[in-house]
């Protein structure tokens, strides 16, 4: 097929698609998917060999959210039966990212409903990160905290944060009909603060919420433009109590194909398959991992994901590798660039010997660090009995902090 042959050449080169291919990957049929994936696939290795980055999810503040987003269980309005507490302490929130790294997780999100965080969220979630590396050495720690101020991000590097989430979700033309409460341009705005501070950008998009092919081919050329490290794209779950809970629009097929589509238009980034891969991907999530190489282990922020022992047996039954903490996860030279922009603080300094010198297959802490790290469990000795806190509705043992 002359247009996949043209993707994976692209791929391999670095070099973006014409939207028209991107269109033309989501409109293949049924009979071309694995064609498709296999493509994919290729470029996939090229980049990241057959290693799966694993990642967990911390709900430091859930629900109480003042924004409307439609697709979100804690929007102003929700109905969804979830829990609702505010801040984790330090200590709650390090037992808690244990758990994920015990089972083999390499990265620990630190998440928190809300618009954006105050100064003093900023300074409590600094402590958070420090107990959390402390207790885990060479852990990389990504904070999620929403709409960032002037001088909140740096503020974050300064404590020892690795990389910022905020996800663009859906193209500038359809968000205002998702989000009234701040903008696109918020959320770009954003990124970009975190780009400049030196912290690995981490954006991606949340498909099934009525969006057309044009709107998710828009998104991920936008990301694509921020020049993102990762690249979450997560599956919407349609919650009931919030506006979107009719929205069933995906089958795994279509999953597959998104899922492609964001490997050929970021062929050299962190891909990860995030929130919704349970429900929607289902049996071909084995499949979808010949695409991506990223996932989050366990549960999410108010959905249960399936068990730690699970994922690692489909990674290891699929023919591919957990990704061990002392292995550089982004290619040289996206870790180099990387390194570069955060020369002006932390460890940057050190760049040409520490976080700057990593090979492909180097060592380190991750995207940026300049110590030796220890290796992550492998998949026999995961204490994956660990990756089983469940937090959506009653019957968690994660008590609220109040």
């Amino acid at each position: 097929m002359d247009l996949l042959n043209t993707l994976v050449e692209k791929g391999l080169r670095r070099e973006l698609p014409t939207r028209e291919e991107a269109l033309a990957v989501l409109a293949t049929s049924d009979d071309e998917l694995l064609d498709v994936v296999a493509a994919a696939g290729k470029v996939r290795r090229q980049w990241f060999g057959r290693r799966v980055k694993l990642n967990y999810l911390v709900n430091l503040k859930s629900g109480l959210c003042p924004e409307d987003c439609s697709y979100c269980s804690q929007r102003l309005g929700s109905k969804a039966e979830i829990l609702k507490y505010t801040w984790l302490k330090p200590d709650e929130a390090s037992q808690a990212a244990a758990a994920g790294v015990a089972g083999g997780a390499k990265r620990v999100c630190l998440v928190a409903s809300g618009r954006g965080p105050t100064d003093r969220d900023v300074d409590r979630v600094g402590k958070t990160i420090a107990a959390i590396k402390e207790q885990n050495e060479g852990v990389e720690v990504c904070a999620c905290l929403g709409l960032l101020s002037d001088g909140q991000a740096e503020r974050l590097r300064e404590a020892g944060a690795d990389a910022y989430n905020h996800n663009l979700n859906t193209s500038e033309a359809t968000y205002e009909g998702i989000t009234k409460t701040h903008t696109y341009a918020d959320r770009v705005d954003t990124v970009q603060k975190a780009h400049a501070a030196g912290l690995s950008a981490c954006s991606g998009l949340i498909a099934g919420m009525g969006e057309t092919d044009e709107d998710l081919v828009d998104v991920v050329y936008a990301l694509r433009e921020l020049d993102s490290d990762s690249v979450p794209v997560n599956f919407l779950i349609p919650f009931e109590g919030t506006p979107l809970a009719k929205e069933w629009n995906l089958t795994p097929q279509r999953c597959l194909r998104i899922l492609a589509m964001v490997r050929f238009v970021c062929p050299d980034v962190e891909v990860r398959i995030a929130g919704g891969r349970e429900v929607h991907l289902r049996s071909m999530q084995p499949l979808a991992l010949n695409i991506a190489n990223s996932i989050f282990l366990g549960d999410y922020l108010t959905s249960e994901g399936q068990a730690g022992q699970a994922d690692l047996d489909m990674i290891a039954d699929a023919g591919f590798e957990v990704e061990g903490a002392g292995t550089t996860t982004l290619p040289k030279h996206r870790a180099d660039a990387l390194a570069a922009a955060g020369a002006a603080g932390g460890c940057g300094s050190e760049a040409s010997a520490g976080c700057g010198g990593h090979g492909e297959e180097g060592g380190g802490c991750g995207p940026c660090g300049g110590h030796a790290a220890p290796a992550a469990p492998a998949a026999s000795e995961a204490r994956t009995d660990l990756v089983a806190v469940r937090r959506r509705g009653a019957g968690t043992d994660l008590a609220p902090n109040a």
